[in-house]
């Protein structure tokens, strides 16, 4: 809390212009601060998995690995606006959500009809089940937290 000149005590908002006062760490209480810890975790699996993968053998599946990286890309975005806060990066996450869940959803569906063109698993293979399917579950939770955080 900060004091005015006047002695009374205010709250900080943290947030940015325009948020109607939306306190910054606001998405990352309750349910958030479990999305932030599992978009975090991701994207260290995934960074790592990547980085190490189109260094040592990209032209084995060069499109499996550019996708794992950029689910890395998404994830630690996502990561990123949700310990942000406020609304514009809640709107920006929301959106970064829903384009990984049409990701998920496309690559799942795709390794599954056409094994053949991933010689090698992503992230998003399968749906994420090398995941233990958290790549499909974790961008509609983060919706549906979003969602709520925006009220």
């Amino acid at each position: 809390m900060d004091e005015t000149a006047t002695g009374t005590k205010t709250e900080p908002t943290g947030g940015e212009a325009g948020d109607g006062g939306t306190r910054a760490g606001r998405l990352v209480r309750g349910p958030g601060l479990l999305l932030v810890w599992l978009y975090g975790v991701m994207s260290v699996g995934a960074v790592s998995r990547s980085v190490y993968q189109i260094a040592t053998e990209f032209e084995h599946a060069p499109l499996a690995y550019a996708l794992s990286a950029v689910a890395a890309l998404v994830y630690a975005f996502i990561t990123y606006t949700l310990v942000r806060g406020g609304e514009t990066a809640r709107k920006a996450a929301l959106l970064c959500c829903a384009a990984e869940l049409v990701g998920v959803l496309t690559v799942g569906t795709w390794t599954l009809a056409e094994p053949s063109a991933f010689p090698d698993a992503t992230v998003w293979s399968d749906y994420g089940m090398g995941y233990l399917f958290i790549p499909v579950l974790l961008p509609v939770t983060g919706i549906l937290w979003l969602r709520k955080a925006r009220r």
